[in-house]
């Protein structure tokens, strides 16, 4: 020990040395001394170096670290004992460096061998810098530069290092014999000894019990296991030493290196876990780096401790893995998510378990991949796997496409696949069960599951589903039961109107009102149906009660169905458009000096047309009557796709069409385009407005001048036209070589002129409503909410008019029509309200006439009618308007039969006109349909009037509760519109398609109609005249007959009279009269000759006199009283002439109530109250019940059977047209005054059925093969009749090229002929009897006119009439299709024979 006199730390010098030298002589590697001197002075893991070399350079050799000496300067370590003593250790390492050129040791200052060298006490070298590791030699600036103390020291001991461990080509025998050598050398200097077990981490035992055999020979030396890469007992070595130094310190305990090394790795254990839990604390996102973590943790125990035990490399290596365990973690979600995404999206993309079912995996990922919205549900990624890509950071949520491709998305695809056919399964068995719950008809609103379980519980779709699922379809069926009767048990409150609307607006109903109410509706079994839910049903009632005392159109019970909402938002959207329009249009056509003409052919007929307009033009201007005009053509195909385009219009804006035929072919093709052209102008007047287009038909010349087909040509051009409405050039007399004349051109273009001028003068801007007098007829339109039809429909007759404008302001249920009624133009206000809004109206103010609208198909539309009607006053006019889809509805629907001929009954007997609209049809209604019923209110007005001031002032003077719809006098009636002059009488509306009330409302003309026709070849009607020349001629075409399905008694519908049924089938059937004589149509001809004459107009007709009029006193017990009037002929006086009265003697009579003038009216009124107020003091009876005076022949009469008290209408009225004709009424009148025989009353008690109508056969002998059924014809063998075989190969061998094949009708003789002459023998040949084709075609018709039952059966008409109502083309046709797959077999066959026969 170097004695140090200062009070300085004592400071120890240790040599470390064993075996050294050449590799011949320690073998591959070294014995540890440099492992366990690094170990020792630096034991930091990160400081700790595994390699050492002794191969140097000479360079290296010769560097301040080596310093040309074979021995290295590790460094000095401090330590502090238990005393709180400190001494430092120096150590340094004897060894023998190796020439890397000569691989001999380098020569040195001491040429001493290892041996005697190593044992050297004295060690001295200048400048000598403290060796760290191999990558320290020459670069010794880039470390830490220690130098040796003084450059010399005083060794004070050695530790004596031997390998132990398995050797690197050396015998451990060669290592102890040179340790022994060693040993022996150092003992010399008197030093203490330590022996230090290298490497016992990889010891052989062996080896080990030799050294310790080694050690046990020596005296005082001792043996330390050691390990230097483990870190065990490294310090232990060199404490036992020091003590060996300094005898004042205890000595130290020697641990085995099996002890040593479990401390140890308990403690880096601890450690470990430690840090591996700090790491998962602090490290969550796997982005995270480790610098940014080794920045966090820096400073922190757990931390440093780990690192200086394991290094900063380990700790890295666990935070690679850790992060990579994140990202595995986060990968592994993400593919749960899109895993469970999958199923979702299937459901969405294969949500039809027929598509999927036969498909594979593969196959359902190819039909993906071509979905049109593939990119909304995959995303197809450029380089695959997904999970390797940087789409695992992406917030995308789409579902990688490479990853259908594992079996966890096989296996989900064939869950889904089977989650179809179960989910499949499980609706069809609920859907059974629901059906199963429908067929339990005792199941009532209200009734709990647990009451009707038993009744179900062996159904099989019952067992099938689970107990929620029942509940659930249960809970279903009763919300539909118990909605269903909510909306019935509404409806029957709405069908018994007459006993909710016989008190006052604002009135509260009294006890004994709803003691009345309840018992009343209780016989309904739509009352009873609620029974189980008595709140609710007493909850709607009130509310009804309520609604109906205080209407308003926010409380009404339709909600935004309300007529009162509905309207207002049609008209303000309209009106406003059609105001604009209506002023654009009148600035654009003030001046017409160029014409745009379209010009519309088949097979370039057009353009053979324009090529002749060219040839008379002048660079595209035109003469005629001395002006100039500049034309522009458009040569249209009736094929052309510019047809079907919806801009072309807009874009080419033509004001007139020249549409020009030579064939029937071409001119049907001609009203097809003309019907579709007008569709699309309606459509652009309801949307922008759009003036009118004028058409006209131009018949092209045949060039050789003898076609046969020219009268027929000519014939159905001007019926065309007339149905058109159009004008009609004919071909002018005389021969012309061109197919077009000068003269048709010239004719053309004065139509389209005429036309141009008319609408500039029809189309002039109204004036401001406040620059307007005041209207000359307030209008009424009433509506009943929920109806089944739209407002639209009863409004068109309005907006579809130019003359039409909105109402003023404050008014949005008000329009104002300024039409020509009588001899100049009338300002007409039609308010359009809700029945229940319409009741204040009806009581507080002044209307001219009401315009009631009712559904066909609803009972209740038709009870409010009656209830409002009822309190009318009967000295105003009324306009009964029914809506249904369709007129066949009249026919093959009883209910809709029964409330037309209700409607059209009572319309009789207060003398009202009846009209029928149908939403079905493809025109829509002009003002005309009203115009007959403003003439009637027109005519009355002063009477009207007159009244409402008579009944005002009987009146209490009290404030309206109800909302006035007419806030200015209606008492003035100065003149109106001074400032209009027009040029002639006619209206400024263009005239309708069709008649004024529809496409064929009139089923049967009245005989005054017949007159105005002709009987064309096909037995159809038109007008006399060849173009149209005032505004209410009309062509009644009258439809083909419709065969009403065979009567089946049904006890819940009242029926219709066989007898009058069969009067209508057989008119319909039947030709019609012949041409009485030509009549002369003037300006005064109106479109009501299909309503009925009043009664008491046909009665003065021939001379019969009413005595008495029955009118309502004022006094408060309501008797009648008679007011003696009489009168004849000579005292009416034209215009002063209303319905057999006078207007002076209307002006005096008080007015009454239409209920007094209706047996209907009357009775449904007063029913409700004859039940509970049998003994009421009021005397007022029907009218119908008092006594008639002889002679008096009024239809309320009580000798008409259809207004008998018992049942006022139950024969009913087949067709409304039958009481609009007086002839036919006189014969009603003679009928009744008849009396009975005994055989016509035994035949009436007779409760018979009447049996099913059949058609009146055309033929006038007996046959046994026409009129017999189809399937007595047939055989297997032959399943089509011969004689439809016969006239079919007849008319394709010879006639089907004719014209009008079965358009046009043959002989009648000669069919009748054909048809006798196969009766008497079934092989007759049609080619040598030499007849006409059409008259093979004829006897066809006929005999399919004369099969018992038609060819298509009566059970499938009604599927038919719903199919034709479909606007769907392919659903039409698919339905169809269905449709005739239900034809009996042999009805099928024959009908695919003919259609195949017709296509050809």
């Amino acid at each position: 020990m170097a004695k140090n006199k200062d009070a300085r730390p004592p400071t120890f010098a240790v040599s470390v040395v064993g075996l050294s030298g050449t590799e011949k002589e320690k073998g591959n590697c070294g014995v540890g001394k440099s492992c366990l001197c690094n170990r020792y002075v630096r034991p930091d893991a990160d400081s700790y170096h595994s390699e050492h070399t002794s191969v140097l350079s000479t360079i290296d050799f010769g560097g301040r670290v080596v310093n040309n000496d074979h021995f290295l300067y590790w460094g000095e370590v401090s330590h502090r004992v238990d005393e709180g003593l400190e001494y430092k250790i120096n150590v340094i390492e004897q060894t023998e460096f190796i020439d890397d050129q000569t691989f001999l040791p380098h020569r040195s200052t001491n040429l001493q061998p290892y041996t005697k060298r190593a044992a050297a006490t004295k060690l001295q070298s200048a400048e000598k810098l403290m060796y760290i590791c191999t990558d320290q030699l020459g670069l010794e600036q880039d470390f830490d530069q220690k130098q040796m103390p003084d450059g010399k020291l005083n060794i004070d001991g050695f530790v004596i290092c031997v390998d132990v461990s398995k050797g690197c080509n050396r015998k451990f025998d060669d290592q102890i014999k040179f340790v022994n050598s060693l040993y022996s050398q150092i003992i010399k200097s008197k030093k203490p000894i330590v022996v230090a077990a290298t490497k016992c981490d990889e010891c052989v035992d062996q080896h080990l019990r030799d050294l310790q055999a080694f050690v046990a020979n020596k005296k005082n030396v001792m043996l330390i296991e050691t390990s230097a890469r483990c870190n065990v007992n490294i310090e232990l070595c060199f404490s036992a030493l020091t003590q060996q130094l300094d005898k004042t310190r205890g000595k130290p305990k020697t641990v085995p290196y099996l002890e040593a090394f479990k401390v140890q790795r308990q403690l880096v254990a601890s450690a470990t876990d430690k840090f591996e839990k700090m790491i998962l604390n602090t490290v969550r996102d796997y982005h995270t780096t480790w610098k940014t973590v080794t920045n966090i943790l820096k400073g922190h125990t757990d931390y440093e401790e780990f690192i200086t035990l394991e290094g900063s490399r380990k700790a890295h290596n666990m935070f690679t893995k850790h992060i990579a365990q994140l990202r595995q973690e986060h990968i592994r979600k993400r593919r749960e998510e899109y895993l469970t995404t999958l199923p979702k999206t299937l459901s969405n993309l294969f949500n039809n378990l027929e598509e999927v079912e036969q498909l594979s995996w593969h196959e359902a990922q190819s039909i993906i991949r071509n979905r049109s919205d593939f990119q909304c549900w995959f995303v197809l990624l450029e380089h695959a796997p997904w999970d390797e890509t940087d789409h695992v950071d992406s917030s995308d949520r789409r579902i990688p496409f490479d990853l259908l491709n594992t079996f966890d998305a096989e296996r989900i695809y064939h869950n889904h696949v089977q989650h179809l056919v179960s989910e499949k399964r499980r609706m069809e068995m609920k859907d059974r069960f629901k059906k199963t719950l429908e067929r339990v008809h005792f199941i009532s609103p209200g009734q709990s599951w647990e009451e009707v379980m038993c009744f179900v519980m062996e159904d099989e779709a019952y067992k099938y589903i689970t107990e929620s699922d029942r509940r659930d379809v249960y809970c279903r069926h009763q919300q539909e039961i118990v909605e269903r009767a909510k909306e019935d048990f509404q409806e029957m409150l709405f069908e018994h109107a007459e006993l909710f609307y016989d008190l006052d607006l604002n009135a509260t109903p009294s006890c004994d009102k709803m003691s009345e109410i309840h018992s009343v509706l209780s016989e309904e079994p739509r009352y009873r149906a609620l029974q189980k839910l008595a709140p609710d049903r007493e909850s709607l009632l009130l509310k009804h009660i309520g609604f109906v005392y205080h209407p308003t159109k926010e409380t009404c019970l339709s909600g935004q169905n309300c007529v009162d909402i509905k309207v207002e938002q049609v008209l303000m959207n309209r009106l406003v458009q059609l105001d604009h329009g209506r002023s654009n249009f009148y600035y654009s056509s003030a001046s017409i000096d160029k014409i745009n003409l379209c010009l519309l052919g088949k097979e370039g007929l057009s353009q053979e047309l324009a090529n002749e307009i060219r040839a008379q033009s002048t660079d595209d201007e035109y003469t005629l009557d001395g002006k100039i005009y500049e034309l522009e053509l458009l040569s249209v195909d009736v094929n052309s796709t510019l047809l079907f385009s919806h801009t072309w219009l807009a874009t080419f804006k033509p004001h007139g069409c020249f549409c020009v035929f030579n064939s029937i072919e071409s001119l049907n093709s001609i009203g097809d385009c003309i019907g579709r052209i007008r569709a699309e102008l309606m459509q652009s007047r309801r949307e922008k407005f759009a003036p009118p287009l004028t058409f006209i038909l131009i018949l092209a010349n045949q060039r050789d001048n003898v076609c046969k087909n020219i009268p027929i040509l000519r014939h159905q051009g001007q019926q065309l036209a007339n149905k058109l409405q159009c004008t009609f050039v004919d071909i002018p007399s005389g021969a012309f070589p061109r197919k077009f004349t000068e003269f048709q051109i010239k004719q053309g273009l004065r139509a389209v002129l005429e036309a141009l001028k008319h609408n500039v003068d029809v189309f002039a801007p109204l004036p401001c409503i406040k620059d307007m007098a005041e209207t000359d007829l307030r209008i009424v339109m009433c509506a009943m909410c929920w109806d089944p039809f739209s407002v639209d429909l009863i409004l068109s007759p309005f907006l579809d008019s130019h003359c039409c404008s909105a109402g003023p302001p404050g008014q949005s249920n008000t329009l104002i029509l300024d039409k020509i009624i009588g001899e100049r133009r009338r300002r007409i206000q039609v308010t359009v309200l809700s029945y229940h809004t319409a009741i204040g109206v009806r009581k507080d103010e002044l209307v001219h006439g009401y315009i009631l609208v009712y559904s066909a198909k609803r009972k209740a539309s038709m009870a409010t009618l009656r209830a409002f009607l009822a309190e009318v006053n009967d000295v105003i006019p009324v306009q009964m308007v029914a809506i249904t889809d369709s007129q066949a509805d009249f026919f093959e629907n009883d209910s809709i039969k029964e409330l037309m001929t209700e409607g059209e009954h009572i319309a009789t007997e207060i003398t009202a006109k009846f009209t029928a609209l149908y939403s079905l049809s493809h025109y829509h209604r002009q003002t005309e349909v009203f115009t007959p019923f403003f003439n009637e209110v027109l005519e009355k007005k002063q009477s009207i009037e007159s009244s409402f001031l008579f009944d005002t002032s009987s009146r209490e003077c009290t404030t309206g509760a109800s909302e006035e719809v007419f806030p200015t006098s209606p008492h003035s009636r100065s003149p109106a519109y001074n400032s209009y002059f027009l040029e002639s009488d006619e209206d400024n509306e263009a005239p309708p398609p069709y008649s004024p009330i529809g496409d064929d409302v009139q089923l049967l003309p009245t005989p005054s109609d017949r007159a105005k026709y002709r009987i064309d070849l096909e037995g159809n009607e038109y007008p006399v005249h060849s173009t149209p020349v005032g505004e209410y001629e009309r062509n009644h075409k009258v439809p083909p007959p419709v065969r009403p399905k065979p009567v089946l008694p049904k006890p819940s519908v009242k029926k219709l009279d066989p007898n009058l049924l069969k009067t209508i089938e057989a008119g319909m059937r039947s030709n019609r009269r012949p041409q009485r004589g030509p009549v002369t149509h003037t300006e005064d001809v109106e479109a009501s000759d299909n309503y009925a004459d009043p009664v008491d107009t046909l009665l003065k007709s021939r001379g019969i006199h009413n005595d008495d009029i029955y009118a309502v006193p004022d006094d408060a017990h309501s008797r009648l009283v008679k007011i003696k009037h009489s009168f004849g002929l000579h005292g009416l006086q034209g215009g002063e002439e209303e319905n057999g009265f006078d207007r002076r003697s209307q002006a005096i009579r008080q007015p009454s109530k239409y209920k007094h003038r209706s047996k209907i009216l009357f009775s449904k009124t007063k029913a409700y109250q004859s039940r509970f107020h049998s003994d009421s003091d009021g005397e007022e009876s029907c009218p119908a019940t008092q006594k008639k005076k002889k002679g008096r022949t009024h239809r309320g009469s009580e000798e008409d059977p259809l207004l008998s008290p018992a049942d006022p209408w139950k024969g009913g009225i087949d067709n409304p047209a039958i009481t609009s004709d007086p002839e036919q009424e006189e014969k009603k009148m003679k009928k009744k005054k008849a009396p009975k025989t005994p055989k016509e009353q035994k035949k009436h008690k007779s409760s018979k059925p009447p049996k099913p109508l059949y058609p009146p056969t055309r033929r006038t002998w007996d046959s046994n093969y026409f009129g017999v059924p189809l399937q007595n014809l047939v055989t297997p063998e032959h399943p089509i009749p011969v004689f439809i075989e016969k006239c079919v190969d007849y008319i394709e061998r010879t006639g089907l090229t004719t014209e009008g094949l079965y358009r046009v009708s043959g002989n009648k003789t000669d069919q009748d002929n054909i048809q006798k002459q196969f009766d008497q023998d079934h092989h007759i040949d049609f080619v040598a009897m030499d007849v006409a084709v059409n008259a093979v075609a004829g006897a066809l018709k006929a005999f399919f006119a004369d099969l018992p039952d038609p060819l298509i059966p009566y059970s499938l008409h009604p599927e038919l009439v719903e199919a034709a109502k479909m606007m769907d083309y392919t659903e039409r046709l698919q339905e169809l299709q269905e449709i005739v797959k239900k034809f009996p077999p042999v009805n099928y066959q024959v009908f695919k024979y003919i259609i195949t026969h017709l296509n050809r």
